[in-house]
C-alpha cells in the first residue's frame, strides 16, 4: 500500500489520510476522494494531497475486519457492520464469554495490521453487550495476514463464542449448630436463591440437618432421586480440611470429593465434589452474602453448561483477589456501564400527501405485489434499529393498512398539511427515552437496503465525533440521516418543510459521511417517472436485500 503525498490531480480513487478543511470544503480522513472532491481540492488551491493507495496485495480496511470478524464469530454472538476497519460483536444471550486464548493471541501476533480485542474469558454478559471488537489498524491489511487469521481462528472450533445460561434446578442443604440462628438460615436460603434466579436457575429443594455427618450424608441420599442438577451444602461451621464434616457426608453418601480449596478470596474454603455426574459445591462462608466471590465463579461455568475442574479451580488466582480492602477504595462505586450496541430507533415519516404525483397516494403504489412503504420497512425493519416507528398523515388508514400489521409502531400527525418538520416531531415524541439515536428515513425511498442502515448504525460514536451519519454516494449527501439524541430537541423546533437539514451545517464537526454504492440513498419517488423508474429497477431485484451498501 502506498502511503504519502500525490498531486491532487492524481489523487481519485484514493483515500484521504488528513482531514481538509479550508472555507466551506470540509473532506474527512478516510474518505475515498472521488472526481467531484479532487476538482474542489484543485478550486480551494490545493497542490498535493497525503493519501493511501491499496495495491492487489492488499485487503481493504473495512473488507479484512469484516473477513475476520465472520472467522471469529461462534454461537450467541451478532457482527456488526465494519466502519473505518473495525467490526464489533456483541452478546446475543445471557452468560459467559468462552474463548481460546492461544488463537486469539496468533492472530495478534501475526502481523500488527490485524487486530483483535476481547472481554477477559469467562467474563458474564448480557444481550446487546459488547464482546470483542475486530480492528484494522492501517487502510488496509496485507491480504496474506488476513489469511493467516482466518486460518488459525477456522481450526478447532470456536475461537470465542458466548455459553448461554441454561435453566438448572438445584438444591440447598444447610446444617445447625446448638447456636445457629435461624434468621441467618433464611438468609442463605433467599440469597441463594438470588444467585440461582439472576442466572436463569431455580432452587427446587431445601432442607437442615444437625452439623453430623450422618445426619448430612441422610439428607444428601433423600436429594438423590430430586433430579436436581446442582447440590449446594452450607455448613453451619466452614470446611477446614478434607476429612470435616461435609466431605465425609458426601463420600459416605457415595460421592466423590474433587478438590478443596480455591486461590480466590473470598472464597477460599470452596468444596468441588461429584455425585452421579451431579457436581456438588460445599460452599465458603462468604456465600452466605450476596457480595462476588468466589463461588459466584463456579457457579456461573455450571449455569452456562461449561465444566468446571479441579484445575480450572486451581487456575482462577490470578485475578481471584476480589476482596475490598480500605487502601482499595470501593472498586463497584461509579463503574462505567459495559459497552453495549448503541440503542438505535428508526421514524419513516409516510405523512406526505403525493401532490408531484398528481393524484395517487405514492406510499401504496404496489410495486410488484407490494406497497411501496412497505418496501421501505421492510428494509428498515431489516436493519438493527429498533423501535421503528411510522409517522402517518393523509389517507392515515390506507397507509396504516399497507403496513400489513408489519411490528412497526404507528402513530400519526394531524398536522402533516404543516410541512414534514411536523411528523418529525410526532415521530420523535414517540421514541422511548432509552435510544441513543434515530434514524430518520422517508418513506418513499424503498430502494435503501437496510446494510446502508447497519453501516450508519456501525459509524455512529458520539464520543468519537460521530454524532451526525450521513450516506454519500456520487459526491452528494442523501438519506436517511442519523442523529444523536442530543439533536432530538433542536429537531423539535424546527418548521416548515425542510426537515432538520440545516443542523448537519451547524454541526459540521459531529458529521461522519459513509460512502455508498449505488442511488438508493439519493432516489426518492416524487413523481410518476420516478416510479416507473423504481417499478423498472426492482422488476428483478425482488424485496429490497438486505445487503447492497
Amino acid at each position: 500500500m502506498y502511503f504519502g503525498p500525490v498531486p491532487v490531480a492524481e489523487a481519485a480513487g484514493t483515500i484521504l489520510v488528513h482531514s481538509v478543511r479550508k472555507s466551506c470544503l470540509i473532506l474527512k480522513k478516510g474518505r475515498v476522494l472521488s472526481a467531484e472532491d479532487v476538482a474542489a481540492l484543485e478550486a480551494a488551491g490545493f497542490a498535493t494531497v497525503t493519501v493511501a493507495r491499496p495495491d492487489a496485495s492488499d485487503v481493504g480496511e473495512d473488507e479484512a475486519a469484516t473477513r475476520v470478524a465472520a472467522a471469529l464469530r461462534g454461537g450467541n454472538l451478532s457482527v456488526a457492520a465494519a466502519f473505518t476497519g473495525r467490526v464489533n460483536l456483541f452478546a446475543e444471550a445471557a452468560g459467559l464469554v468462552v474463548l481460546d486464548r492461544a488463537r486469539l493471541e496468533a492472530v495478534n501476533l501475526a502481523d500488527e495490521s490485524v487486530t483483535i480485542a476481547t472481554l477477559p474469558a469467562f467474563a458474564q454478559v448480557v444481550p446487546g453487550q459488547m464482546v470483542a471488537t475486530v480492528k484494522i489498524i492501517p487502510f488496509a491489511a496485507p491480504r496474506a495476514a488476513v489469511e493467516r487469521g482466518e486460518a488459525a481462528l477456522a481450526e478447532g472450533g470456536a475461537a470465542l463464542r458466548v455459553a448461554p445460561y441454561r435453566p438448572m434446578r438445584a438444591g440447598l442443604l444447610q446444617t445447625e449448630l446448638a447456636g445457629t440462628k435461624g434468621p441467618m438460615l433464611d438468609k442463605t436460603v433467599a440469597v441463594t436463591r438470588e444467585r440461582l434466579e439472576s442466572l436463569g436457575g431455580t432452587l427446587m429443594h431445601e432442607a437442615r440437618c444437625p452439623h453430623d455427618e450422618a445426619a448430612l450424608a441422610a439428607l444428601i441420599e433423600a436429594a438423590r432421586p430430586l433430579g436436581l442438577d446442582l447440590l449446594l451444602i452450607a455448613g453451619a461451621s466452614a470446611i477446614t480440611d478434607r476429612r470435616d464434616v461435609l466431605p465425609g457426608a458426601i463420600e459416605r453418601a457415595g460421592g466423590v470429593v474433587e478438590h478443596f480449596g480455591m486461590p480466590v478470596d473470598p472464597g477460599n474454603l470452596l468444596l468441588l465434589a461429584n455425585l452421579d455426574g451431579i457436581p456438588v459445591l460445599g460452599l465458603p462462608g462468604c456465600a452466605r452474602s450476596p457480595k462476588l466471590n468466589g463461588f459466584d465463579w463456579v457457579l456461573q461455568r455450571l449455569a452456562a453448561g461449561v465444566p468446571v475442574s479441579r484445575e480450572d479451580v486451581m487456575r482462577m488466582g490470578v485475578g481471584g483477589l476480589l476482596a475490598e480492602i480500605p487502601s482499595r477504595g470501593l472498586p463497584r462505586a461509579g463503574v462505567p456501564e459495559a459497552p453495549r450496541a448503541p440503542r438505535i430507533a428508526a421514524v419513516v415519516l409516510a405523512a406526505g400527501r403525493s401532490s408531484r404525483m398528481g393524484g395517487p397516494n405514492k406510499l401504496l403504489a404496489d410495486v410488484h405485489g407490494t406497497p411501496l412503504l412497505a418496501r421501505t420497512v421492510d428494509a428498515v425493519l431489516a436493519s438493527a434499529a429498533r423501535p421503528v416507528v411510522v409517522v402517518t398523515g393523509h389517507q392515515a388508514d390506507a397507509v396504516r393498512a399497507a403496513l400489513g400489521g408489519r411490528p412497526v409502531t404507528v402513530v400519526h400527525n394531524p398536522d402533516f398539511a404543516e410541512g414534514l418538520s411536523t411528523s418529525l416531531r410526532v415521530g420523535l415524541a414517540a421514541l422511548p427515552a432509552d435510544v441513543d439515536g434515530v434514524l430518520v428515513c422517508l418513506g418513499d425511498m424503498p430502494a435503501v437496503a437496510s446494510g446502508v442502515l447497519d453501516r450508519l448504525i456501525a459509524a455512529y460514536n458520539p464520543t468519537e465525533g460521530r454524532a451526525i451519519c450521513v450516506p454519500v454516494a456520487h459526491g452528494r449527501r442523501g438519506n436517511p440521516v442519523l442523529w444523536d439524541r442530543r439533536f432530538f430537541a433542536d429537531m423539535a423546533r424546527v418548521s416548515g418543510d425542510t426537515g432538520a437539514r440545516h443542523l448537519i451545517g451547524e454541526n459540521a464537526e459531529q458529521v461522519c459521511e459513509i460512502q455508498v454504492e449505488g442511488d438508493g440513498v439519493l432516489a426518492d419517488v416524487d413523481t410518476p417517472d420516478g416510479l416507473a423508474r423504481l417499478m423498472e429497477s426492482s422488476r428483478s431485484a425482488g424485496p429490497t436485500p438486505k445487503t447492497g451498501a
